[in-house]
């Protein structure tokens, strides 16, 4: 093991929790924007199977979306508190 004055240059260094949950909104960022896309996808340019079978999937894409947004929110809510602020819909 190294050691550098205090530090253990062999060890990394943990994430804040700000830090990694900052990381996260990124990538369910970048998720969302995928699920989002798939609304353009060419399937939907095919014949349905079914009836209704194109408009429940543009369902589903839009209700994973919100969920991802949701998870994203909640990251931030997170951030929010591991600073010690408080919600204004906590009044």
């Amino acid at each position: 093991m190294r050691w550098f004055g205090r530090v253990n240059c062999n060890k990394t260094m943990e994430q804040t929790i700000k830090d990694k949950a900052n990381d996260l909104r990124a990538e369910v960022l970048k998720l969302g924007n995928e699920v989002n896309a798939l609304h353009k996808h060419s399937t939907f340019s095919n014949e349905q199977s079914s009836t209704g079978q194109h408009s429940e999937m543009h369902a589903n894409l839009t209700l994973a979306y919100r969920h991802l947004e949701d998870a994203r929110m909640r990251l931030g809510k997170v951030i929010q508190a591991s600073e010690g602020g408080v919600s204004c819909y906590d009044k």
